[in-house]
């Protein structure tokens, strides 16, 4: 081969294949980006392995070719190009574009016919080719200057002359000859009746060509085979001609164009920040003279104190005191050694303070003696209300979001007060205009002060309780590992799921529930559904959720608590979710089973913090049925509601057509499976899973109920519609979530956008009132001098660790803002526990 390559990459076949292959690539706002993010990667492998001088990438334009005017049926069996896809492509072009590579393209010819020119023109310039594809009709384009590289054969394969003839017993020009016998199915080029690949390559071989076997087929021996292709001599011509490509498309071929330059950073930025690929950024190299740089001035505490006299607010920055920067009126200013000063300013509430993450700078100052008080502006929170949808809050996204800046992190502490003071406006201005400056300033920004009061406070864990669990289970998983071994007939590695498929399909033959891409699924589901027909499934269930609890919880608490204050410190997330919730890490606290014995066992080791204190349980009776009323104004459920009645009895009776006292237990719980299924968009179907009962009797039980809430229906209905002309839902306090799935062609993705466009203002208006209820109880708490704390908030419940002489005091003061913060058509009832520990408690009346 020649000294320098050219590579041509099939860009068209490349995109189907990372389409169909990957799943659950999108962005936030519902762009899909598996075609892209797919084309990404194979592109930076050729160019880094394959060190090519020059690339070429070569797109179809559309189905309508030459090939199409010859036979109609040419790959008619095909689809059109799924929306999904067609959206990702004028990406993926734009993406080639800023990597600075050459693109082509022409109409009325596939990319193969590019491909195939531009090698014969690659020949004439004196180039080596290599060509890039996985399809089989691209091998007859390999000669002694060109081969073919497939990516996905194992770890890649070059095609040259003798890989081609070992591997499909024709020489590379041949190709369009074998397919012209035995047919394309891809293509829907139709084969010759009683042809395969064996027999086509044995007449190719024998014959020498294809002309000379259709000349010549009389003197094949065979009658079948040779009646066969008597019948259908113009057709096997015809398929010649669709099977061969054209080299003598006509395309300008600049050389100097197709050369590798250098890539347009920039761009390449602008395009990756839009899709949301954390990965592909992370490895942009930074351009030179692109960082920001802010000038400052350096003021010692005096100059500080006469700056701060005159001004109410100031943006700051730093993790911790000696690195603070401080921007005042547009200017920046770093310290000379901070002191009593600074602490002064960071601690008087009378001055507005504005970061990013104040939640975590108020935790981090508290650490070095400083009570950061008056929080002014969020920028996190702030950006987090405008979409909630983000993948990403950092004060580098919001840089590059609003004000079109790459800042990469570290930041500069300079550059990250400059970039504070310039967002504030932007992001002030966005909140008025989407009438959210209410929610964010009334809720949101007290809310910080709270969850950091929480966060800071603590919880006190049983740690004794804890290792006796551990050994307890360490004891249970023996004996089960022992029986799964038994029942398996061997001992084989239980986490390994390519293991326990060979156990559970091949040796017990039991029946593939599912597939995934590397075989049988052994998921929670698939186990569910065989423990009805073996024991070994149900075991393995309890295996994984015993060593999961063990592993999250149980021996992870122990080494999460602070050994200063003796508490586990979790940290409440006010930007986790679309639609308001919050969310704990490290630990998780909101995920712990409650209905297995180990679940349980776990809340009994979260304790009061002393002998003479209790945990105070607070919980929102059935509050998303509650606001359902509010919102549906469906006058029964608002009625029984009033009324104080069962809601899930008095739904049953309705549905059946019963007295509330004739209501047996099995009719009450589907009524409740309905009643809470309606809020997250139930089906017939997922009812008939949940419930063991067949789907049509499961779609007659919505249907009853429907027929008896009949305005709930129509919310369902208005919300949709709402959510498809508007493009967003809002909870009861304005929250806004997008939905931009909600008009997809996609009936699956429109269904689960319908699903959230319905479920959002219910648990999102949740999520609104228990935070309004935390701000409220807060307040009261400092107001009054309580010595008892809020230590935790897990969906529709507040815990608090009481002294024993407030207890009274405090459940009332709880339970009075939690049921009239916010007020609904219905009442709203708090149910209130206490005791020792979160899981042994009694009802406080």
């Amino acid at each position: 081969m020649f000294g320098k390559k050219l590579y041509l990459i099939d860009a068209t076949a490349f995109c189907y294949r990372a389409f169909y292959a990957l799943k659950g690539f999108s962005t936030s706002f519902g762009q899909p980006t598996n075609a892209i993010y797919g084309f990404i990667n194979i592109l930076k492998k050729i160019i880094k392995e394959g060190k090519p001088d020059y690339l070429a990438v070569c797109f179809d334009v559309s189905r309508d070719t030459f090939r199409q005017k010859k036979f109609k049926e040419y790959k008619i069996q095909r689809p059109p190009m799924p929306d999904g896809l067609s959206s990702q492509i004028p990406l993926i072009k734009e993406i080639v574009r800023a990597y600075g590579l050459a693109l082509f393209e022409k109409e009325g010819f596939e990319a193969d016919d590019i491909i195939a020119t531009l090698a014969k023109k690659a020949g004439e310039n004196g180039l080596a080719c290599v060509i890039v594809s996985s399809d089989k009709d691209m091998l007859q384009l390999v000669d002694e200057n060109t081969q073919v590289f497939s990516p996905y054969e194992g770890k890649g394969i070059f095609y040259d002359k003798n890989k081609v003839s070992e591997r499909f017993g024709v020489l590379p020009g041949q190709i369009p000859e074998l397919i012209a016998l035995v047919g394309d199915v891809v293509d829907n080029i139709p084969g010759v009746r009683g042809i395969g690949d064996k027999t086509a390559v044995q007449l190719l071989n024998s014959f020498g060509s294809l002309n000379r076997l259709l000349e010549d087929y009389a003197k094949i021996k065979q009658e079948k085979i040779k009646g066969s292709i008597s019948e259908n001599l113009e057709m096997i011509k015809l398929n010649l001609e669709l099977a061969s490509l054209d080299s003598k498309v006509g395309i300008d071929f600049d050389l100097d164009k197709a050369r590798i330059a250098d890539p347009d950073i920039g761009e390449l930025y602008r395009i990756f920040k839009y899709l949301e690929f954390k990965r592909f950024l992370k490895n942009l190299p930074q351009q030179q003279g692109e960082q920001e740089q802010v000038q400052f001035s350096i003021i010692d505490e005096k100059e500080l104190k006469s700056l701060l006299s005159k001004e109410k607010e100031f943006f700051f920055w730093g993790d911790s005191l000696s690195e603070l920067t401080l921007g005042v009126n547009g200017k920046v200013f770093k310290l000379k050694n901070p002191a009593g000063q600074i602490k002064e300013a960071l601690s008087d509430p009378k001055i507005k303070k504005s970061s990013h993450n104040l939640k975590k700078a108020k935790v981090g100052l508290f650490k070095e003696g400083v009570i950061l008080e008056g929080l002014g502006f969020d920028t996190m929170i702030a950006a987090y209300l405008i979409n909630p949808s983000g993948q990403a809050y950092s004060l580098s996204d919001l840089a590059w979001d609003y004000l079109g800046l790459r800042v990469d992190s570290p930041l500069d502490n300079a550059v990250a007060v400059s970039l504070l003071m310039k967002l504030k406006p932007k992001l002030d201005k966005e909140l008025n205009e989407k009438s959210l400056d209410s929610l964010f300033t009334d809720l949101e920004m007290p809310l910080v002060e709270v969850l950091a009061k929480m966060e800071l406070c603590g919880i006190k864990i049983d740690l004794g309780l804890l290792r006796q669990l551990s050994k307890d289970i360490e004891k249970r998983l023996v004996k089960l590992i022992d029986k799964i071994y038994s029942l398996s007939g061997c001992e084989f590695n239980i986490n390994s799921p390519k293991q326990l498929r060979e156990i559970l399909f091949e040796k017990l033959k039991l029946p593939v529930i599912k597939k995934t891409k590397t075989g049988p699924s052994t998921d929670e589901e698939v186990l569910r559904a065989l423990s009805g027909k073996n024991e070994l499934p149900a075991l393995l269930l309890e295996y994984r959720q015993l060593t999961k609890l063990k592993n999250t919880y149980i021996d992870a608490l122990p080494e999460l608590v602070d050994k200063k204050s003796g508490r586990v410190h979790t940290s409440f997330n006010q930007t986790g979710t679309e639609t308001g919730r919050l969310s704990s890490s490290n630990p998780n606290l909101q995920n712990i089973p409650i209905k297995t014995d180990i679940g349980s066992n776990i809340r009994r080791a979260i304790i009061a913090s002393g002998s003479r204190n209790y945990l105070l349980s607070c919980d929102y009776s059935q509050i998303e049925l509650r606001i359902l009323a509010h919102l549906s104004k469906d006058e029964a459920l608002i009625e029984a509601f009033k009324e104080g009645k069962d809601i899930h009895r008095i739904t049953a009776s309705l549905i059946c057509g019963l007295d509330e006292k004739e209501v047996d237990d099995n009719q009450r719980n589907m009524a409740k499976r309905v009643n809470f299924g309606i809020v997250y968009g139930l089906t017939s179907y997922g009812l008939s899973r949940d419930l063991g009962i067949s789907v049509d009797e499961a779609g007659r039980f919505i249907e009853a109920y429907f027929a008896r809430y009949p305005r709930v229906e129509d919310y369902i209905q208005k919300q949709i519609e709402k959510a498809g002309e508007d493009g967003f839902v809002t909870t009861l306090l304005g929250r806004r979530r997008y939905i931009p799935q909600i008009n997809n062609k996609n009936q699956a993705l429109r269904q689960f956008a319908e699903r959230q466009a319905v479920n959002t203002p219910i648990q999102g208006s949740a999520s609104d009132l228990i935070k309004l209820a935390m701000v409220q109880i807060q307040r009261k708490l400092d107001s009054g001098g309580f010595k008892s704390t809020m230590i935790l908030q897990i969906h529709d419940e507040l815990l608090f660790d009481v002294a024993q002489p407030e207890l009274k005091e405090v459940a009332a003061l709880v339970k009075d803002s939690m049921e009239h913060v916010l007020k609904l058509d219905v009442p709203i009832r708090v149910d209130i526990k206490m005791g020792k520990n979160w899981l042994e408690m009694k009802e406080v009346e």
